[in-house]
C-alpha cells in the first residue's frame, strides 16, 4: 500500500506541543526515528506503519497520515518537498475541444495546469527529474506525447492566472493599453477589446480598474498570445452572469483542429456550457490529488455531484449534493419583516429606483443583476448603511449585514469571531472550518478564508434577516454548496430570513426561494423588480439576456440550453426560460 505523511508546517509548531508526535510514536519509542525533530516535525515515510497515533493526538491537526488508492503509482508527478502535497497523474488537452476541470480547492487543479503551461517542471516527488525521466514515466500515454510536443515545442501554451489581483500589484501605474499592446502577438487589440467590453479602460491604470475589468484584461492577454493551447484558470471570478455567459461563448470560439483549451472553473453552469469533456480531481486537502479519467461534460459533472465514480470505484464524497425543482417550493403566507416602496437613491450619475416589495418571515431570496445596476447600493439601504433620498422603508427587525468588499485589518479572528465560537462551534465554527483560523490575523488570510470569516461573523448574531453580498467569492463548488446548506439551516433555526446577492446560478437555485432582479444600464441607471416566485423571476432574468435553461434529468440541476438547439428554440417560444 502506498502511503504519505503530511506535514502542515504552518499549523506545525512543536513549542505549544512538546514534540508530543515525536514522543508518542511508537516506532520512536522501539529506538528508530520514524518521526524526528527539525524545525517542524518530519516523518520518515518508509518507517511510518500508519498507526494514526500522531495524527489523532497532535493539538494543531498538522499532520495527516494517508493510505492512497492501491492503483496509483508509487511516485507522484510533482510533490512540495518532503511530507508535502502530492498531485498524482494530469489531465490532458484535446485538440478542437474545451476540457474542463473540477473539482475543490487544495487538490493540486492549478498545480497541474501550471505544469501543463510549461510554467512548473514536474519532480516526480524528487527535488528535480530528468526528461528522460519524465517521458519514461508517462509512457505509453496521451501525457508522454504531449510532453514530447511540448519539448519540441509543437504545444505553446498561453496561461491565464487563477490571481488576477496579482497583475494589478506587479503593474501598478501602467496604463492597461501599453501593457496589452507589448503582449499582443497577434495585432488583435482593438477587436478583443471590443468584445471583451475592455475598451473603455484602456487609457485607465491598472491598478485603478474593478476586479471584473482585471479579469477580463487577463482574458484578453492570454487569447492575445501566439498559442495553440490556451488556459484559463477561474476566468469568471468578479463576472456577473451575463459577463460570464459572454466569456463562456468567447472561449467556447477558440478551439479548432490545431488548438486546444483547458478550463478551471467553479461556476458548475458555466463549466456546463464551456466545456465539451471534463476532469474530476479529488483527493484530499492539502495532502494529495488524483485525476480521473476524461469523461463527458454532463457525465462527468453529475459524478462530482453524486460523489461517486463508478469506473474506478472510488467514493470522494460521503453525501451526494441533490436539486429539487423550486417551482414546487410554496412559501407559507408569513409576517412581512422588510417592505419598501418607490425608494430612490442618486450615488453621482448612477440613479437607482423601485418599486415595492416585501420579503417575509422564513424566506430566502435571491437578487440578480449585472454590475452596476445597483444591487450592492439596494441591500446598502436595507442595511442602513446609507440611506434612500426617497421612499419608505418598513421594518421591525434587526439586520445583519456581510458586506461585499470586507475590510483587511489586523484584529485577531478569534476576537472577532467571539460570539460565533461561544454560541455556534458545531454550525459554523466546524463546516466552515475556520478553528485553524483563529489565531491568524485577519490581514493574513486568504480571500476564501477571510470570506468564510465574514459569513459566520454575519450568521452569529441575533438578527431577523440576514444580508450577504455574494458570499461565494473566492469560494470552490463544494463549499459553495456548504455555504449555501449552512445559511439555509441558519435562516430555518431562527425563524428569520435571508437577503443573497448572488451571480452563481448554480449556489442561488440551490439556495432561493424569491428572486428580486436588477436591470437598467450599468453605472447609470437600476431598477429594482421583484421579490418574484423564482420561476417568474428567473423568467424575466434570462429573457434579456436571451438565454434558456432547463433541468438535468438525473440531477435536476439547471443547465444552459445551447443557443439555437431545438430545446433552446422551442422554451422560447413556450416563454419558458427556466424550469423545464
Amino acid at each position: 500500500m502506498t502511503r504519505i505523511a503530511i506535514v502542515n508546517k504552518e499549523r506545525c509548531s512543536p513549542v505549544k506541543c512538546g514534540w508530543l508526535c515525536f514522543n508518542l510514536c511508537p516506532i520512536n519509542r522501539s529506538g528508530k526515528e520514524c518521526i524526528t525533530k527539525e524545525d517542524k516535525a518530519r516523518i520518515d515515510e518508509a518507517l511510518c506503519n500508519g498507526c494514526g497515533i500522531c495524527q489523532n493526538r497532535c493539538p494543531m491537526e498538522a499532520i495527516k497520515i494517508v493510505n492512497l488508492p492501491e492503483k496509483l503509482a508509487e511516485k507522484p508527478v510533482h510533490r512540495y518537498g518532503e511530507n508535502g502535497f502530492c498531485l498524482y497523474d494530469l489531465p490532458t488537452p484535446f485538440f478542437g475541444k474545451v476540457t474542463g476541470i473540477i473539482g475543490k480547492n487544495g487538490i493540486g487543479k492549478s498545480t497541474a495546469v501550471k505544469i501543463l503551461a510549461n510554467l512548473m517542471k514536474p519532480n516526480l516527488g524528487k527535488k528535480e527529474a530528468t526528461k528522460k525521466e519524465l517521458l519514461e514515466y508517462f509512457k505509453g500515454t496521451e501525457a508522454q506525447v504531449f510532453f514530447e510536443k511540448l519539448e519540441k515545442n509543437e504545444i505553446i501554451a498561453s496561461y491565464k492566472p487563477q490571481n488576477v489581483d496579482d497583475l494589478a500589484v506587479k503593474y501598478k501605474g501602467k496604463i492597461v493599453k501599453e501593457l496589452l499592446k507589448k503582449i499582443d502577438e497577434k495585432k488583435i487589440l482593438a477587436e478583443t477589446a471590443k468584445i471583451l467590453e475592455i475598451d473603455n479602460v484602456l487609457d485607465n491604470k491598472i491598478d485603478e480598474v474593478s476586479g471584473g475589468e482585471l479579469q477580463r484584461i487577463a482574458i484578453a492577454a492570454c487569447i492575445m498570445k501566439k498559442a495553440n493551447l490556451y488556459i484559463f484558470d477561474e476566468p469568471t471570478s468578479y463576472l456577473d452572469i451575463k459577463q460570464r455567459l459572454k466569456i463562456a461563448k468567447f472561449i467556447k470560439n477558440i478551439p479548432d483542429d490545431k488548438t486546444a483549451v483547458m478550463v478551471i472553473e467553479h461556476d458548475l453552469i458555466v463549466l456546463d456550457y464551456i466545456s465539451d469533456s471534463v476532469y474530476i480531481m479529488y483527493g484530499e486537502e492539502d495532502a494529495y490529488g488524483i485525476v480521473s479519467m476524461v469523461k463527458s461534460t454532463k457525465a462527468g459533472i453529475n459524478i462530482f455531484l453524486s460523489g461517486y465514480m463508478k469506473e474506478e470505484n472510488i467514493r470522494f464524497r460521503d453525501k451526494a449534493i441533490h436539486f429539487s425543482k423550486q417551482y414546487a417550493k410554496h412559501s407559507e403566507k408569513t409576517e412581512a419583516l422588510v417592505s419598501w416602496k418607490n425608494i430612490e437613491r442618486k450615488l453621482g450619475k448612477f440613479e437607482l429606483k423601485s418599486h415595492e416589495g416585501i420579503i417575509h418571515k422564513r424566506e430566502i431570496v435571491g437578487i440578480l443583476g449585472e454590475n452596476g445596476t445597483g444591487k450592492t447600493t439596494f441591500m446598502k439601504i436595507l442595511a442602513k448603511e446609507i440611506k434612500q433620498d426617497k421612499g419608505e422603508i418598513k421594518e421591525n427587525i434587526s439586520i445583519s449585514y456581510k458586506p461585499q468588499y470586507i475590510k483587511y485589518s489586523d484584529e485577531i479572528v478569534k476576537d472577532v469571531l467571539k460570539d460565533a465560537v461561544a454560541k455556534y462551534n458545531t454550525q459554523l465554527i466546524k463546516p466552515l472550518n475556520i478553528k485553524f483560523l483563529l489565531e491568524k490575523k485577519l490581514s493574513e488570510l486568504s480571500g476564501g478564508q477571510l470570506q468564510r470569516v465574514a459569513i459566520a461573523l454575519c450568521l452569529s448574531k441575533d438578527a431577523g434577516i440576514y444580508l450577504l453580498d455574494e458570499p461565494s467569492a473566492y469560494l470552490d463548488i463544494e463549499q459553495r454548496l456548504v455555504i449555501s446548506k449552512i445559511i439555509r439551516d441558519f435562516v430555518s433555526l431562527k425563524e428569520a430570513s435571508g437577503v443573497i446577492i448572488e451571480h452563481d446560478l448554480l449556489f442561488l437555485d440551490y439556495l432561493s426561494e424569491k428572486i428580486v432582479v436588477f436591470d437598467g444600464i450599468p453605472s447609470k441607471e437600476g431598477n429594482v423588480h421583484g421579490p418574484f416566485a423564482m420561476e417568474a423571476g428567473m423568467n424575466m432574468f434570462l429573457k434579456k439576456l436571451g438565454i434558456t435553461f432547463r433541468r438535468d434529468s438525473e440531477s435536476l440541476r439547471p443547465r444552459a440550453n445551447k443557443e439555437g438547439s431545438q430545446m433552446d428554440e422551442k422554451q422560447k417560444k413556450e416563454e419558458k426560460y427556466y424550469y423545464v
